[in-house]
């Protein structure tokens, strides 16, 4: 047997977490005043569960004071929930929460129903999702990082099958040939992420030689990225009303008006309790954010914790380093807004510019042209104009402003090169001793 850990294995276990079935969703509520943040928790719950193939047969919270270390609900109610699961021909038990190994364990001794969690749920959608050779070794990386988490401290319960005092267990030894096989591909992945990150990175740095503008369009899950950037751009890229239908980023150019123009930048999309290791695997996909000049969070005005989402964003944003970065809050799908949410955003982003803010449907088209506007507004800002006299002796400053701006005027006098244009408002440095007030 040698290695406990093989890729067959990984693919059986990525194929049940994928297979199609009835599932009974399972939360606990810890604060009866907090009963409707668990009911959305659910809600996202279902919908993840739906994204991943699953039938939603039930939906149970149990009320405690504490999670369960062994059982997450309490044995009692657990052999409830899974004669309930029985009785309606369930398949599986989804957990709203990630399971210790503990948990797993004592799970499975309760019931011989499937067993899922929202982070294993999370894990298969971006396995289907990922496209790009960089988002595939992603969910590899975040998938091995958590079995290697759900592998803790199970070297007691496999030693029980041999060894003895002073010796090692071949279940012991089993456990530690699996951890160094993880570690092993872990190392190789990260390698490999490297490079690929290391080619982007490439990519980014000629975006800011050239000195153009980028927006990130950032947001929650769902929220409308990538229809926006397809109404904006005219591009096609898939959308749908479902969670992370974007993993991989896309940059595209957006002409504003002549002479004006920015990369746009979707990224994917950000989810409340987003598991930590998952977080690490996509972090160089989510810094894409900040490295914007411009933030564009998308909110989904149609969801009723339209405005929780946008608190999410912001403190992702912030453990990213993107805090300072100036936003527009995109209100998406006015056209099927909820008016109680539109107000908790309102309230929410009462201490920001009304020029910060705009309301608008991705899908109809409806509001876009403020949002242009605006986005022309920011572009603008970026640039200073400027009349210079430049020596002959300097005309390498000449291929400076044309790289870092829009030239109008270039004339050849006797005193030098006349220069009058625009030019990036952080790349004028070379040309102020010239500059003619």
């Amino acid at each position: 047997m040698g290695r406990a850990i093989r890729h067959a294995e990984i693919e059986d276990e990525e194929k049940t977490a994928r297979e199609p079935g009835r599932a009974v969703l399972v939360a606990v509520d810890l604060q009866v005043s907090d009963r409707d943040r668990v009911e959305r928790s659910l809600d996202e719950l279902a919908d993840l569960a739906k994204t991943n193939g699953f039938v939603v047969a039930d939906r149970i919270i149990q009320k405690m004071d504490k999670i369960d270390q062994r059982t997450f609900v309490g044995s009692g109610k657990l052999r409830e929930i899974a004669q309930r699961a029985e009785d309606i021909e369930a398949d599986y038990l989804l957990f709203d929460g990630e399971l210790s190994p503990a948990q797993t364990r004592g799970i499975s001794k309760e019931t011989t129903l499937k067993i899922c969690d929202r982070v294993s749920v999370i894990l298969s959608i971006f396995a289907d999702r990922a496209r790009t050779d960089e988002g595939k070794i992603q969910v590899e990386l975040a998938h091995w990082r958590y079995r290697l988490t759900q592998l803790s401290g199970q070297g007691a319960a496999l030693s029980r099958l041999g060894g003895g005092i002073g010796t090692r267990g071949p279940g012991e030894t089993m456990l530690e040939q699996d951890r160094r096989v993880i570690r092993k591909r872990m190392r190789v992945l990260r390698n490999e992420l490297k490079r690929v990150e290391n080619r982007r990175e490439r990519s980014r740095a000629l975006r800011d030689r050239r000195h153009m503008v980028t927006a990130a369009i950032v947001g929650y899950t769902n929220a409308g990225k990538s229809t926006l950037l397809n109404k904006l751009c005219g591009e096609t890229l898939d959308t749908g009303d479902q969670l992370f239908m974007t993993l991989d980023p896309t940059a595209r150019r957006l002409e504003i008006s002549e002479g004006v123009s920015l990369i746009l930048i979707d990224t994917v999309g950000f989810i409340r309790d987003l598991p930590q290791f998952l977080s690490q695997a996509f972090r160089a996909t989510f810094e894409e954010a900040s490295s914007a000049d411009v933030i564009l969070l998308v909110a989904d005005m149609s969801d009723p914790d339209a405005a929780a989402h946008i608190d999410v964003v912001h403190r992702q944003l912030n453990e990213l380093g993107a805090g300072s970065l100036p936003v527009f809050y995109v209100l998406n799908k006015m056209d099927n807004v909820r008016p109680s949410a539109y107000h908790d955003v309102m309230m929410t982003l009462r201490n920001d510019k009304s020029d910060q803010i705009f309301p608008l449907s991705a899908r109809t088209g409806e509001g876009l042209d403020r949002l242009l506007s605006g986005l022309a507004r920011f572009v603008e800002s970026t640039f200073v104009w400027y009349r210079a006299i430049i020596p002959y002796r300097e005309a390498g400053l000449v291929a400076h402003a044309r790289a870092f701006g829009i030239v109008q005027e270039e004339r050849y006098e006797s005193e030098g090169v006349v220069l009058a244009g625009k030019i990036r408002r952080n790349e004028v440095g070379p040309l102020k001793p010239w500059i003619q007030l």
